[in-house]
């Protein structure tokens, strides 16, 4: 489980590196259309739903009386809805201002790296009970750490649009 895991998250991080680098320092701050956010602002919205992890991780956890995994097809099928329009939570909301391409390539780097070593040291079976996806039950370490991937896919996709848009393709 462990190591499908792990080549998920390099597999992720993978995408998403390759789209982000794909952006000129001044695109990554450009609105694409009315109402969207900026390729930085989709990236900073993915870094920061991909912090705390430890924190959540390191706090109370308890066994877990069901299937560890079994919220993981439920967020696939949530996130991966590309036609589904979502908003984010006011705390995942990006700041509006110029991002530093380079200064988010490294936050992704540490954030791939975070989730790599959480997904080893980790009982991925443990539930965590400091924090609870509005919807959803308790989640255990695994089902977060999934959350995260499949959040990731999701805004890989929307930055794999913003680019089509702005580079007219």
């Amino acid at each position: 489980m462990k190591k499908l895991l792990q080549t998920n998250i390099i597999e992720t991080f993978k995408k998403l590196s390759e789209i982000h680098s794909k952006f000129t320092q001044s695109e990554l701050n450009t609105v694409p259309f009315e109402g969207s956010w900026t390729a930085g602002q989709t990236t900073q919205h993915i870094i920061m739903a991909s912090s705390g992890f430890a924190a959540l991780f390191a706090g109370h956890t308890e066994g877990t009386p069901r299937r560890p995994d079994l919220y993981v097809k439920d967020l696939e099928e949530l996130f991966l809805n590309f036609n589904t329009k979502m908003n984010a939570p006011d705390f995942l909301k990006p700041e509006l201002k110029d991002y530093n391409k380079e200064e988010q390539t490294i936050k992704l780097l540490e954030k791939e790296s975070d989730l790599l070593t959480l997904s080893e040291i980790h009982d991925l079976t443990l539930t965590c009970l400091d924090f609870q996806l509005p919807g959803f039950e308790k989640f255990t370490i695994l089902e977060f750490i999934f959350f995260a991937l499949v959040h990731a896919q999701r805004h890989t996709h929307q930055l794999n649009e913003i680019y089509k848009v702005l580079k007219k393709v």
